[in-house]
């Protein structure tokens, strides 16, 4: 484990990630068991471990789309190129449409890690949505660090 940044008895990263991929395999309006890969990279200097993500669709016609959080799983690498699992805990707050995720067992510096959200069928209305991403550090007091916005087009099906 890597002890955390402290700054005025609050946990932060020196170099916080700064950016997020996302991707899905799954982008028809109302295609079922759609997955988003969620994408990012902690730096060897970090300066702490990430305890957790929190994920928050801030733009998209569909407000009403469900996820199913307890199908939520991680793991280190990238789509396609998984490897080890990741322990995560999710919630959902479908009012805030926000994520908030937690690593039991903190990612040390260094890795890079995919989230995989699960709605049970993708949005009921073609659009560009769009998802913030911040990042917790490990340790006590922690400052969440903005790390961008994932983009994930729906498109309609054409049945002409």
């Amino acid at each position: 484990m890597v002890a955390a940044a402290e700054l005025r008895g609050s946990s932060v990263f020196l170099r916080a990630p700064w950016k997020v991929d996302l991707r899905s395999y799954t982008t028809n309006v109302f295609e079922r068991w759609a997955e988003y890969y969620f994408t990012l990279t902690l730096a060897e200097d970090a300066g702490a471990a990430l305890a957790g993500l929190t994920i928050q669709q801030t733009r998209g016609a569909d407000w009403q789309f469900p996820f199913s959080p307890e199908r939520t799983r991680a793991f280190l690498g990238e789509p396609r190129q998984e490897g080890a699992p990741i322990a995560v805990q999710a919630s959902f707050d479908q009012e805030r449409r926000r994520f908030s995720l937690q690593f039991p067992e903190p990612i040390p510096p260094g890795n890079m890690i995919t989230v995989v959200l699960r709605p049970w069928h993708n949005p009921a209305q073609a659009d560009t949505y769009m998802f913030q991403v911040e990042a917790i550090p490990a340790g006590p007091n922690p400052v969440s660090a903005a790390v961008g916005s994932g983009t994930l087009r729906i498109y309609s099906i054409d049945r002409y």
